[in-house]
Protein backbone atom coordinates (compact mmCIF):
# COMPACT_ATOMS: atom_id res chain seq x y z
CA UNK A 1 0.00 0.00 0.00
CA UNK A 2 1.51 3.41 -0.95
CA UNK A 3 2.75 5.49 1.99
CA UNK A 4 0.43 8.39 1.04
CA UNK A 5 -2.66 6.17 1.29
CA UNK A 6 -1.55 4.88 4.70
CA UNK A 7 -1.07 8.41 6.00
CA UNK A 8 -4.49 9.46 4.70
CA UNK A 9 -6.10 6.45 6.41
CA UNK A 10 -4.42 7.31 9.74
CA UNK A 11 -5.54 10.95 9.44
CA UNK A 12 -9.16 9.91 8.85
CA UNK A 13 -9.09 7.64 11.92
CA UNK A 14 -7.59 10.37 14.13
CA UNK A 15 -10.21 12.86 12.94
CA UNK A 16 -13.01 10.39 13.71
CA UNK A 17 -11.56 9.77 17.17
CA UNK A 18 -11.39 13.50 17.91
CA UNK A 19 -15.03 13.94 16.90
CA UNK A 20 -16.07 11.15 19.28
CA UNK A 21 -14.09 12.70 22.16
CA UNK A 22 -15.60 16.14 21.48
CA UNK A 23 -19.10 14.70 21.51
CA UNK A 24 -18.45 12.91 24.80
CA UNK A 25 -17.14 16.09 26.42
CA UNK A 26 -20.22 18.02 25.29
CA UNK A 27 -22.38 15.48 27.15
CA UNK A 28 -20.23 15.49 30.30
CA UNK A 29 -20.04 19.30 30.54
CA UNK A 30 -23.61 19.98 31.75
CA UNK A 31 -23.40 17.16 34.28
CA UNK A 32 -20.29 18.68 35.81
CA UNK A 33 -22.08 22.02 36.13
CA UNK A 34 -24.64 20.39 38.41
CA UNK A 35 -22.03 19.39 41.00
CA UNK A 36 -21.32 20.98 44.41
CA UNK A 37 -22.00 24.71 44.90
CA UNK A 38 -19.30 27.00 43.60
CA UNK A 39 -16.86 28.54 46.04
CA UNK A 40 -18.41 31.96 45.37
CA UNK A 41 -21.82 30.70 46.55
CA UNK A 42 -20.32 29.42 49.81
CA UNK A 43 -18.51 32.73 50.27
CA UNK A 44 -21.79 34.60 49.92
CA UNK A 45 -23.41 32.64 52.77
CA UNK A 46 -24.36 35.01 55.58
CA UNK A 47 -23.31 33.89 59.02
CA UNK A 48 -25.86 33.27 61.75
CA UNK A 49 -25.66 32.56 65.50
CA UNK A 50 -24.71 28.94 66.08
CA UNK A 51 -22.55 28.63 62.94
CA UNK A 52 -19.02 27.32 63.55
CA UNK A 53 -16.27 29.08 61.61
CA UNK A 54 -12.68 27.96 61.08
CA UNK A 55 -10.00 30.61 60.52
CA UNK A 56 -6.58 29.71 59.18
CA UNK A 57 -3.68 32.17 58.91
CA UNK A 58 -1.03 31.06 56.46
CA UNK A 59 2.29 30.32 58.19
CA UNK A 60 0.97 31.60 61.53
CA UNK A 61 -0.67 28.48 63.02
CA UNK A 62 -0.83 30.02 66.51
CA UNK A 63 -3.62 32.27 65.24
CA UNK A 64 -5.70 29.45 63.73
CA UNK A 65 -9.06 29.12 65.44
CA UNK A 66 -12.41 27.35 65.19
CA UNK A 67 -15.07 29.51 66.81
CA UNK A 68 -18.84 29.54 67.14
CA UNK A 69 -20.93 32.59 66.34
CA UNK A 70 -22.48 33.69 69.63
CA UNK A 71 -26.14 34.50 70.27
CA UNK A 72 -25.17 38.15 69.83
CA UNK A 73 -23.72 37.36 66.41
CA UNK A 74 -20.06 37.74 67.41
CA UNK A 75 -16.89 35.67 67.15
CA UNK A 76 -13.78 35.99 69.33
CA UNK A 77 -10.44 36.02 67.50
CA UNK A 78 -6.87 36.27 68.86
CA UNK A 79 -5.46 39.81 68.99
CA UNK A 80 -8.56 41.24 67.28
CA UNK A 81 -11.04 40.38 70.03
CA UNK A 82 -14.79 40.38 69.39
CA UNK A 83 -16.06 40.87 65.87
CA UNK A 84 -19.70 41.16 64.79
CA UNK A 85 -20.37 38.75 61.92
CA UNK A 86 -24.12 38.14 62.01
CA UNK A 87 -25.75 38.62 58.58
CA UNK A 88 -22.33 39.24 57.01
CA UNK A 89 -21.02 36.99 54.26
CA UNK A 90 -18.08 34.66 54.86
CA UNK A 91 -16.16 36.52 52.16
CA UNK A 92 -16.78 39.91 53.80
CA UNK A 93 -15.73 38.61 57.23
CA UNK A 94 -12.57 37.15 55.71
CA UNK A 95 -11.72 40.50 54.12
CA UNK A 96 -12.41 42.34 57.37
CA UNK A 97 -10.21 40.01 59.41
CA UNK A 98 -7.40 40.30 56.84
CA UNK A 99 -7.57 44.09 57.01
CA UNK A 100 -7.50 44.13 60.82
CA UNK A 101 -4.48 41.83 61.05
CA UNK A 102 -2.72 43.73 58.25
CA UNK A 103 -3.30 47.06 59.95
CA UNK A 104 -1.87 46.25 63.37
CA UNK A 105 -0.18 42.85 63.55
CA UNK A 106 0.89 41.09 60.34
CA UNK A 107 2.37 41.98 56.97
CA UNK A 108 0.13 41.01 54.06
CA UNK A 109 -1.62 38.20 55.96
CA UNK A 110 -3.28 35.39 54.02
CA UNK A 111 -6.56 34.52 55.75
CA UNK A 112 -8.88 31.66 54.93
CA UNK A 113 -12.28 31.36 56.61
CA UNK A 114 -14.85 28.62 56.14
CA UNK A 115 -17.99 27.38 57.84
CA UNK A 116 -17.42 23.93 59.33
CA UNK A 117 -20.86 23.56 60.87
CA UNK A 118 -24.08 25.38 60.09
CA UNK A 119 -26.63 26.24 62.73
CA UNK A 120 -29.93 24.49 62.26
CA UNK A 121 -32.94 26.40 60.94
CA UNK A 122 -36.21 25.52 62.62
CA UNK A 123 -39.88 26.15 61.89
CA UNK A 124 -42.82 24.97 63.98
CA UNK A 125 -45.95 23.40 62.51
CA UNK A 126 -48.94 23.20 64.84
CA UNK A 127 -52.66 22.50 64.72
CA UNK A 128 -54.58 20.21 62.37
CA UNK A 129 -51.73 18.23 60.82
CA UNK A 130 -51.06 14.54 61.37
CA UNK A 131 -47.78 15.02 63.25
CA UNK A 132 -47.28 18.53 64.69
CA UNK A 133 -43.59 19.16 65.26
CA UNK A 134 -40.58 21.42 64.93
CA UNK A 135 -38.80 20.92 61.60
CA UNK A 136 -35.10 21.51 61.07
CA UNK A 137 -33.66 22.20 57.63
CA UNK A 138 -30.15 23.10 56.40
CA UNK A 139 -29.31 26.71 55.52
CA UNK A 140 -28.39 25.88 51.95
CA UNK A 141 -31.93 24.67 51.23
CA UNK A 142 -35.30 26.37 51.10
CA UNK A 143 -38.47 25.10 52.74
CA UNK A 144 -41.93 26.11 51.55
CA UNK A 145 -45.10 26.15 53.62
CA UNK A 146 -46.50 23.09 51.82
CA UNK A 147 -43.17 21.25 52.18
CA UNK A 148 -43.23 21.83 55.94
CA UNK A 149 -46.81 20.60 56.26
CA UNK A 150 -45.97 17.57 54.13
CA UNK A 151 -43.10 16.68 56.46
CA UNK A 152 -45.63 16.68 59.29
CA UNK A 153 -47.69 14.00 57.56
CA UNK A 154 -49.95 16.45 55.76
CA UNK A 155 -53.26 17.98 56.81
CA UNK A 156 -55.51 15.83 58.96
CA UNK A 157 -59.20 15.36 58.10
CA UNK A 158 -60.29 18.24 60.34
CA UNK A 159 -57.97 20.85 58.79
CA UNK A 160 -59.26 24.12 57.44
CA UNK A 161 -56.78 24.51 54.60
CA UNK A 162 -58.18 27.87 53.52
CA UNK A 163 -57.07 29.78 56.62
CA UNK A 164 -53.57 28.57 57.47
CA UNK A 165 -51.83 31.12 59.68
CA UNK A 166 -48.13 31.93 59.34
CA UNK A 167 -46.53 33.93 62.16
CA UNK A 168 -43.17 35.53 61.45
CA UNK A 169 -40.95 37.53 63.80
CA UNK A 170 -39.19 40.54 62.28
CA UNK A 171 -35.69 41.73 63.27
CA UNK A 172 -37.26 44.64 65.17
CA UNK A 173 -39.01 42.16 67.48
CA UNK A 174 -42.50 42.62 66.08
CA UNK A 175 -44.49 39.71 64.70
CA UNK A 176 -46.59 39.53 61.55
CA UNK A 177 -49.47 37.17 60.86
CA UNK A 178 -50.39 36.00 57.37
CA UNK A 179 -53.54 34.07 56.47
CA UNK A 180 -52.83 31.71 53.57
CA UNK A 181 -55.24 29.68 51.48
CA UNK A 182 -53.33 26.40 51.11
CA UNK A 183 -55.93 25.06 48.67
CA UNK A 184 -54.90 27.75 46.19
CA UNK A 185 -51.24 26.80 46.61
CA UNK A 186 -52.03 23.12 46.07
CA UNK A 187 -54.13 23.79 42.96
CA UNK A 188 -51.53 26.12 41.48
CA UNK A 189 -53.81 29.17 41.45
CA UNK A 190 -51.17 31.04 43.44
CA UNK A 191 -47.54 30.99 42.30
CA UNK A 192 -46.21 32.13 45.68
CA UNK A 193 -44.43 29.21 47.39
CA UNK A 194 -44.37 31.00 50.75
CA UNK A 195 -40.77 30.09 51.48
CA UNK A 196 -40.22 29.90 55.21
CA UNK A 197 -37.67 31.60 57.45
CA UNK A 198 -36.13 30.19 60.59
CA UNK A 199 -38.45 30.78 63.55
CA UNK A 200 -41.65 30.82 61.49
CA UNK A 201 -44.71 29.26 63.13
CA UNK A 202 -47.43 27.61 61.03
CA UNK A 203 -50.82 26.99 62.59
CA UNK A 204 -53.50 24.99 60.78
CA UNK A 205 -56.94 25.59 62.33
CA UNK A 206 -59.73 23.03 62.39
CA UNK A 207 -62.82 23.44 60.26
CA UNK A 208 -65.95 24.53 62.09
CA UNK A 209 -68.60 21.86 61.60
Amino acid sequence: MPLLSILRSIAVRIRSLLLVVAAALSLVGPALAEGPPATDELGDYKLQPGDVVRMQVFQVPDLDREVQVSVKGEILLPLIGRLVVKDRSVRLVEQTVRALYDRDYLVNPQINMMVTKYSSRTVNVMGAVNSPQAIEYPPNQTLSLLDAISRCGGFNRFANRRTVRLTRSNPDGHSENFIINADELISGKKNDRWELLSGDVIFVPESIL
